[in-house]
């Protein structure tokens, strides 16, 4: 689309939220219910989707895509009438007599940003809770997993009306065209460098926004974690979409007491997992571009390699590879990894753990693998980050009973169930004054016993 159809689109979905039609809580879950019917419906066609881009299986897209929308939009509708309620709260007795509530209102015209690296979920996740909320949306996938882009404008046309829910393909021009528009609310998630500047271009309209951005996200393994358990989960949560997850774990921070054992009890993992022949693992994915490719394979340091470190330029595979004796001067720390090189660092005690996560930008997500409990609360309360998992990873996101965001440069906002159903609303604080009462003291001229009664009211 051109800069004047897009123009016309934010014209028209203004137009046709100012009708009040989507203040409907029927309304909206008509919609949300539309949108659960067609991912069931098209579950196949989003697999074979999903897969041309990314090459991900059919089990790993429903489990870490398709089925987890619909299970976002499931708790949607079971908890949408309670949402949108208008909620009464306690009134001071100064105001008395009257009726203080908080009123859930959709902000209006809304923009949805999302990534090619889950991009379904991660474009029908936050579509949905505006929807909830009672917003328009217009959502602009990511130009880098052209399949399923193509199947979400498909999906999405073919479901709402363009005034209410559209989809807007193409790349950075197109994202340019959009962000000089006035948006009610936009919701990004992607890059720090992009998301730097929809920040911008969306302070110039005083537009509020949440952002999913990323970071390195660290995996703690204390001397007492359960090592073989620990490995399983690990190479699980960083594997998984061939490291391409935003939550996956960066890197790992090893008790030096135990690194030997994790590193065997990691490779054993690998290849139980993904086998002697990853690169011709028919369910393991591949790099979504070969920009990307070349980047990942240069983080490799073919010197510290202890397993995997091979590619293919062809299907844009690389094994996942663990890399040992690294350090903070290496390229792989040096920036967010985004690809299945797992490198391996170590520590002493605690304290240096602490210093180090907190003396680099605040993560995403952090992961501490112990069985002492005193060492988990330590990490949990005293380390920086969005959040994370205890003997655990990646699985925090796939909640909506929890708001899932970033903090400090890993993003700002959240969303997610009632989190989400948040982020989309404006709550408006109205008091309803009563006119059977009228409470003399706030009036001038001021008098002793008004003064007295306002103290005593307001203390």
């Amino acid at each position: 689309m051109n800069q004047d159809q897009i123009e016309q689109l934010v014209k028209k979905q203004r137009a046709f939220f100012d009708t009040g039609a989507t203040l409907s809580v029927d309304y909206r879950i008509n919609a949300l219910k539309k949108l659960r019917a067609a991912l069931t419906e098209k579950e196949e066609s989003i697999a074979k989707a999903i897969r041309a881009d990314l090459g991900k299986s059919t089990e790993e897209s429903y489990m870490c895509e398709t089925g987890l929308v619909i299970s976002e939009i499931s708790y949607l509708l079971r908890h949408i009438r309670r949402f949108a309620k208008e909620k009464t709260v306690p009134t001071p007795l100064a105001q008395f007599a009257s009726r203080s509530c908080r009123k859930p209102t959709p902000y209006g015209v809304t923009l949805v940003m999302s990534p090619w690296n889950y991009p379904l979920l991660l474009t029908l996740d936050p579509l949905a809770d505006a929807l909830a909320a009672g917003n328009t949306v217009i959502i602009k996938p990511s130009a880098y997993s052209p399949a399923t882009s193509e199947l979400l404008r498909e999906l999405i046309s073919g479901l709402f009306p363009e005034e209410y829910v559209a989809v807007v393909t193409g790349g950075r021009e197109e994202n340019g065209y959009l962000l000089e528009q006035k948006f009610d609310y936009i919701f990004f998630t992607g890059s720090k460098a992009v998301g730097r500047t929809v920040l911008e271009k969306a302070s110039r309209h005083l537009t509020p926004v949440t952002l999913e951005l990323g970071g390195k996200s660290p995996c703690i393994v204390d001397a007492s974690a359960n090592l073989k358990l620990a490995a399983r989960r690990i190479v699980f949560g960083k594997f998984l979409n061939c490291g391409q997850t935003c939550v996956a774990p960066d890197y790992i921070l090893c008790q030096e007491s135990v690194k030997d054992r994790l590193l065997e009890e990691l490779k054993a993992e690998i290849l139980h997992q993904y086998g002697a022949d990853p690169l011709h693992n028919d369910a393991y994915g591949k790099i979504i571009s070969q920009k990307h490719f070349d980047r990942v394979t240069g983080l490799i340091d073919g010197q510290k390699v202890v397993h995997g470190g091979g590619s293919d330029p062809q299907t844009r595979k690389i094994e996942p590879t663990i890399l040992d004796n690294v350090t903070w001067e290496d390229a792989v720390m040096g920036q967010e990894i985004f690809g299945p090189v797992l490198p391996v660092l170590t520590f002493e005690n605690l304290d240096s753990v602490i210093h180090t996560v907190n003396s680099h930008d605040k993560p995403l997500a952090l992961y501490i693998f112990a069985e002492d409990k005193a060492v988990i609360r330590k990490v949990t309360s005293r380390c920086a980050f969005g959040g994370g998992c205890v003997n655990d990873c990646i699985i925090h996101l796939a909640t909506s009973q929890m708001g899932f965001g970033g903090v400090g440069e890993s993003g700002m906002g959240a969303y997610h169930g009632k989190t989400g159903f948040d982020t989309f609303t404006h709550y408006k604080s109205i008091v309803d004054k009563k006119t059977w009462l009228d409470l003399p003291m706030r009036y001038q001229p001021y008098r002793k016993v008004n003064d007295w009664l306002v103290h005593l009211f307001l203390r």
